[in-house]
């Protein structure tokens, strides 16, 4: 996968990498980039996608709900002991 950018017409450099850097965002080049940095274990691949289809579940259950951190069923706060 190739992606390439031609420059505009009166397009600086630093606009021409602003699009390029979208681009790969868009992608998602960098989180690729990222996630292969360093090395993964498989069971932790596989714990990292079993959160991942549980969220996802859960956002398809409950879409009123807010996104991000489940609250507790513990209930009330303080220090963990």
């Amino acid at each position: 996968m190739a992606i390439r950018i031609k420059s505009r017409q009166g397009e600086s450099v630093n606009q021409m990498l602003r699009r390029f850097k979208k681009l790969c965002e868009k992608e998602g080049l960098t989180k690729d980039v990222k996630r292969k940095q360093y090395f993964e274990k498989p069971s932790e691949r596989r714990r990292r996608a079993a959160r991942k289809s549980a969220a996802r579940v859960a956002r398809l259950n409950n879409p009123q709900a807010t996104p991000g951190r489940p609250s507790s069923s513990r209930g009330g706060g303080g220090k963990r002991r």
